[in-house]
């Protein structure tokens, strides 16, 4: 996990290694951000301070060439995190490069310093090691020297993480590791001996600590947080995220272990069980764009609350219906025009007779059919295979959207020339391969409320929310804070709520009743 190419994939296979590499639905390089840690402890608390450094042009370039350096060396078998017992799901995760709300952390004895991403999208630590020769990004990083560690415990194992940028290997090693003031003594982790990408030099972060369940740990380590409540070094089994999204404050944010700081946040929490251990899963309801419900999540959508994650993601159909509503530059699609043109009707009134939507495109002789949904792939990821595979996704890629967007209309109780009329429209605002959509500035104030609903409760972010700025006056840049993310049934749709979302609302991560909640930030 790291600063690479924008959205990041991860693969657990049987052998324990873990792969990641760029998705489709790649997102636009937003923020970087450096971090240093504020180690103070207090009435049982754990407090890493956050510390951010403001977007800039030159941090958007450096995005543009690890993601170019990422499309060459994509391949398919390395673009998805396959949790072993979830039956070959898909989970797409990760953007590194867009978030850096970094801090630093001690290794060894006495410590080695290190600046990691808290990350709650994964479980494993990692950092480079003395041995790593031959990796040019090692030279730009702090290595980990087992020889100055009087606590250092030989583990060896090998661990291979592979990117489609390139690649990480090294081996298990166990040491005691400093967060704060408090020790996590005998942790495993990896020292990362290769560092094959370009990638890991504009990373801002020697290394990953992450926070998620041991159900995802790379080797079934256990996790420094685990061992954090095992060695009885904090008082409650939780920990929260303040992210300051304020461009003009010094402070970037707090981490708390232990706890909650009450200064951040406003108001009563709402938690919501977590439903599937790996990654901090929730249940999300409808979504809505100003009052308008998209009607795809209100049987309940699978959600990822994800501090290594710095935008928004979600469903391409939604990102389209957004796109189109804040203007946001989008990719016109011919194939999605074309699909509108010849079987928009045809859709329509499939639709109204009753006939079941997941087999509309099938009875259009659009889609395979074999008794259930195949679920929605981005139409951008499709247009990337269609050279190399000579299939004829696309129009079935598309159908499959049209019919989303067609049930909407009709919630909406719109005519069919209307809601045909605007399906050829959304077709202009298919999110870009290269994501991260630029919207004009000066339109943010007419720009609706997008709302999520958790806990049967509604969650809005306003525009200014959102919307990403970087520069000033004629130079000033603004970009959408969505990107789409497309995850087939049973996991899906699956949207992930990274730090635009956890930037409004201050987030406790409750280990101890499998909880997460969320309260308006202060």
């Amino acid at each position: 996990m790291s600063a690479l190419d924008f959205y990041t994939l991860f693969r657990l296979n049987s052998s324990q290694s873990l792969q990641f590499s760029p998705g489709s639905s790649q997102a636009f390089c937003l923020w970087a951000l450096t971090c240093f840690l504020l180690p103070a402890s207090s009435n049982g608390l754990v407090r890493i301070g956050l510390k951010k450094r403001h977007m800039d042009l030159q941090t958007i370039k450096a995005a543009r060439i690890a993601r170019q350096e990422g499309k060459a060396g994509v391949g398919a078998s390395s673009m998805v995190h396959d949790l072993g017992s979830s039956g070959g799901d898909i989970i797409p995760l990760k953007n590194y490069l867009d978030s850096q709300y970094l801090g630093e952390i001690g290794i060894g004895s006495p410590p080695q310093n290190f600046t990691v991403i808290f990350d709650t999208g994964s479980s494993n630590l990692w950092v480079p090691s003395s041995k790593c020769y031959f990796s040019i990004a090692c030279y730009f990083h702090s290595k980990y020297k087992s020889s100055w560690s009087s606590t250092y415990t030989k583990n060896g194992n090998f661990c291979e993480i592979h990117y489609g940028s390139g690649s990480i290997s090294g081996f298990f090693s166990q040491d005691n590791v400093q967060v704060g003031d408090l020790v996590v003594k005998d942790q495993v982790f990896v020292e990362a001996t290769k560092e094959g990408s370009l990638s890991f030099i504009l990373g801002k972060f020697d290394g990953i600590l992450g926070l998620g369940f041991q159900e995802i740990s790379v080797g079934n380590v256990v996790p420094l947080w685990y061992n954090m409540v095992q060695q009885d070094l904090v008082d409650d089994e939780v920990f929260s995220f303040w992210l300051n999204r304020n461009p003009e404050a010094k402070e970037g944010g707090e981490l708390v272990f232990g706890g909650v700081d009450p200064k951040h946040f406003k108001g009563k929490h709402t938690f919501v069980p977590v439903t599937k251990k790996g990654y901090w899963e929730i249940t999300m309801g409808d979504f809505l764009i100003g009052s308008h419900s998209t009607g795809l999540c209100e049987g309940g959508c699978a959600a990822i609350v994800d501090s290594g994650t710095s935008l928004l993601a979600g469903p391409t159909p939604i990102i389209t219906e957004i796109n189109h509503a804040i203007g946001a530059e989008g990719r016109v699609s011919a194939e999605c025009k074309e699909v509108v043109s010849h079987y928009g009707d045809l859709i329509w009134e499939l639709i109204i007779s009753g006939v079941k939507p997941s087999k509309v495109c099938a009875q259009l002789g659009l889609c395979l059919f074999n008794g259930t949904s195949s679920g929605i792939e981005s139409v951008v990821e499709k247009e990337h295979k269609e050279k190399s595979s000579g299939g004829n996704d696309l129009p079935c890629t598309a159908c499959q959207m049209l019919v989303i967007w067609a049930q909407n209309q009709l919630r909406e109780k719109e005519t069919k020339e209307t809601a045909i009329s605007y399906l050829d429209k959304l077709c202009e605002s298919l999110p870009s391969p290269m994501g991260g959509s630029s919207i004009d500035c000066n339109s943010i104030s007419t720009m609706p409320d997008i709302t999520f609903t958790i806990g049967d409760k509604p969650f809005s972010l306003t525009p200014e929310q959102y919307i990403l700025k970087t520069g000033e006056g004629v130079a000033q840049v603004c970009v959408s804070g969505f990107m789409a993310l497309d995850v087939p049934p049973p996991r899906g749709p699956l949207w992930i709520l990274g730090d635009v979302f956890m930037g409004a609302y201050h987030t406790i991560f409750d280990y101890g009743n499998l909880e997460v909640g969320f309260a308006e930030v202060a």
